[in-house]
């Protein structure tokens, strides 16, 4: 079966490996090929190459916590290696480690956007609609 565009969906589900790598990159979780995001980290509808809607996809703060956590670890290390190692004056810490922390922060959440709902789509059904009663 062929979709608008040309492109046929792929034949069966993606591997959970196939899944997470796409999703890490910004790719569609079920052809691998289609964009995720529209913007920075807005998502598209659907995915331009198979069809999958994006739109139920809620990955809320999931992303987040893990960006504090491994970020934070890091950045706190570096910061303490550097203040033990050479003493520098405060105004370096500020100076170095407010931008990079920015900078770190934006750098991982897209990924960490599209692992989320790479995992969703292997896990759990979006597309479907909601039953009464919540189950």
């Amino acid at each position: 079966m062929n979709t608008e565009n040309g492109n046929s969906p792929p034949a069966g589900p993606p591997g959970t490996g196939k899944m997470t790598r796409a999703g890490l990159r910004g790719r569609c979780p079920r052809c691998g090929q289609g964009r995720l995001f529209q913007k920075y980290l807005k998502f598209t509808d659907a995915c331009a190459v198979c069809g999958l809607g994006f739109t139920g996809h809620d990955v809320g703060d999931g992303p987040v916590v893990p960006a504090i956590l491994v970020l934070g670890g890091i950045l706190v290390d570096l910061a303490l290696w550097l203040e033990l190692s050479y003493q520098p004056p405060l105004w370096v810490h500020a100076a170095l480690w407010g931008p990079l922390s920015i900078a770190a922060t934006m750098a991982i959440l897209p990924p960490l956007k599209g692992l989320s709902v790479a995992l969703q789509y292997r896990y759990r059904s979006t597309e479907e609609e909601a039953e009464p009663g919540g189950s």
